[in-house]
């Protein structure tokens, strides 16, 4: 039996402290005691799912803005602060969550505790600095208009959901970001920063008694949160426009993506861990064997898996020359036919399985993605999952378990395919 089964190893199993502060913010806390760093993070139930609909990009607008300026530090020493002892502050918004989080030394976290409070209770949007700020965030569009691979995932979505809030970017367009009032960003921290919609994650060789120390002295500004104020979020298949096109684009390469969208099945989760690591994920996957070792046809290929509150999405991913797209296009269709996807063997799940479980217990390791996962844990499942569930549910996973969560994923819509051929400007 492995160290990591009977729980003695810290990397894997340390102990998960679940909270809450007296103002309604749940704690996550993880001690691991062989680290000498503390890693804080503060998630707030919304992204860009979040916007309003005349206003795609507010939410990881208001991710950007909360840095120019608090009550008590300018941008300058909110940037400084945390990197002159060492650490470093950064934050992310997705399709439904924002995150922003600190890593410093443990000795730090007084410090790290006052700058996240201070950027999610006391921002102050100066006028000056949120109109430079809109440039940056343009200059961000620009970035990803010039990055095909990442370009043509946001543009698979707005054909995939033209009438629903997945289908919105996370950045929004150069016009709407140039309409952002500093009043928009202050009602959107006032409706979705609140306690009942707050997660705060701590990770690194600090004891849990005092992080609720900490929390609930930092952040008892903020004031307990209307129930109505959380997410309210809902995808039906018809939310999904199956389609299927193809463009050109001034590229050295093609860009070919495969996807498609189910509901939410939650006896489907391990399964579809699985099926996504079979096709996708490292050398041996399928798709790599196929398009890149045996046939030559592409460089970088892989496959996505998002699982959202309400919906799945499965991506598969290829970059190849002109003359390669139809070939791609038919191996990946191949591929993914259910009659393919039903046909592995017993050995090929097994491999699937330690792949995966190496995969998590490795990443175990790493204390942003173990705050990370947490945070997954709470807004999906709004628990923790011990690891030693997790690997008890993985490989328990059976071939009838998998073509039920294939049959489900792949037939319960047709795919969508958006290509963007390669031209010479």
């Amino acid at each position: 039996m492995n160290s990591w089964e009977t729980g003695q190893d810290d990397i894997a199993s340390g102990t998960f402290h679940n909270d809450t502060t007296h103002n309604g913010i749940r704690v996550i806390a993880n001690r691991v005691s062989h680290v000498q760093s503390i890693t804080l993070g503060i998630w707030i139930n919304a992204g860009s799912r979040e916007d309003p609909a005349d206003t795609p990009g507010l939410a990881h607008f208001v991710e950007h803005a909360v840095f120019k300026g608090t009550g008590s530090r300018d941008y300058e020493t909110i940037a400084r602060c945390i990197e002159d002892v060492g650490g470093y502050v950064d934050a992310w918004t997705t399709k439904e969550n924002t995150c922003i989080y600190i890593r410093c030394l443990k000795e730090h976290i007084a410090l790290a505790f006052s700058l996240l409070s201070d950027l999610c209770c006391n921002p102050s949007f100066p006028d000056g600095e949120i109109e430079k700020e809109k440039e940056v965030v343009i200059e961000e569009i620009h970035s990803i208009n010039d990055a095909p691979e990442e370009l043509i995932f946001d543009e698979f979505d707005l054909y995939a959901f033209p009438r629903h809030p997945l289908g919105s970017t996370i950045l929004g367009t150069e016009e709407s970001i140039e309409s952002i009032t500093g009043d928009d960003l202050r009602g959107f921290m006032q409706t979705h920063y609140t306690p009942g919609n707050l997660l705060l994650t701590a990770v690194g060789n600090v004891s849990h008694t005092e992080i609720m120390e900490h929390a609930e002295r930092s952040f008892a500004p903020l004031h307990e949160g209307k129930p109505e104020q959380k997410a309210q979020r809902q995808f039906g298949l018809q939310d999904y426009t199956p389609f299927s096109k193809r463009f050109g684009k001034p590229l050295y390469q093609a860009q070919v993506l495969f996807g498609t969208a189910a509901t939410r099945q939650n006896e489907h989760f391990y399964s579809l861990l699985l099926l996504n690591t079979l096709l996708g994920s490292g050398m041996s996957s399928r798709l790599n064997l196929e398009l890149r070792e045996k046939n030559g046809l592409a460089y970088n290929v892989y496959s996505s898996l998002s699982l959202f509150d309400d919906a799945t999405m499965l991506n598969v991913y290829a970059g190849t020359d002109n003359r390669n797209i139809r070939k791609t296009r038919d191996i990946i269709a191949q591929i993914l036919a259910p009659e393919s996807l039903c046909s592995m063997d017993p050995g090929e799940l097994e491999t699937a399985k330690s792949r995966l479980l190496g995969a998590m217990i490795m990443g175990m390791e790493k204390m942003t993605r173990r705050m990370s996962r947490a945070a997954r844990d709470i807004f999906y499942f709004g628990r923790i999952i011990p690891l030693e569930e997790k690997i008890t549910a993985i490989r328990a996973v059976t071939q009838d378990d998998m073509r039920h969560a294939v049959m489900h994923l792949i037939q319960s819509a047709p795919a969508s395919t958006l290509i963007y051929e390669a031209e010479e400007e």
